[in-house]
């Protein structure tokens, strides 16, 4: 009887999981639209900026992190190709991290790593489990595979 109940709370937690990936990437989308816009309507700026921080090729680098959250946005809205965005938003991130956050140490008071370390926490969740089966990758994914089983 214990197992039973056991199994059907671990059966709807279960489906929990694809509600907290959709989640995780609205969070996300959320806090890299910002940045994303605010990079875009001034790319010399961020180009300039980029060169202080001594990133080589800043212009070329601020387009990449500029387009990079613009997709990256998209994407995890529309959960569509959510791992491989994943993977290079949190390159965008680590360079960020290591840039501009980690000399200014943990706290997001003081301009640290601690919010860009979340982001890239929620990030690795998604390489590893997908954008769950609230998403297009999930849709793609079926139709795919209804496909090749016939």
């Amino acid at each position: 009887m214990v197992t039973q109940i056991l199994n059907k709370v671990n059966n709807c937690l279960n489906n929990l999981q694809s509600v907290g990936l959709f989640f995780a990437r609205m969070l996300l989308a959320y806090g890299f639209y910002e940045p994303a816009i605010n990079k875009f309507s001034d790319i010399q700026g961020i180009s300039t900026w980029f060169a202080s921080l001594g990133i080589p090729f800043p212009l070329l680098n601020a387009y990449a992190a500029t387009y990079t959250e613009i997709f990256g946005v998209i994407l995890l809205v529309l959960g569509l190709f959510t791992r491989y965005i994943s993977f290079l938003l949190i390159m965008v991130l680590t360079v960020a991290i290591m840039t501009v956050h980690f000399a200014n140490g943990f706290s997001v008071g003081n301009n640290g790593f601690e919010i860009p370390l979340y982001y890239i926490s929620f990030l690795i969740i998604l390489m590893g489990f997908g954008a769950g089966k609230i998403s297009l990758d999930h849709i793609i994914k079926r139709k795919f595979y209804e496909n090749t089983a016939s």
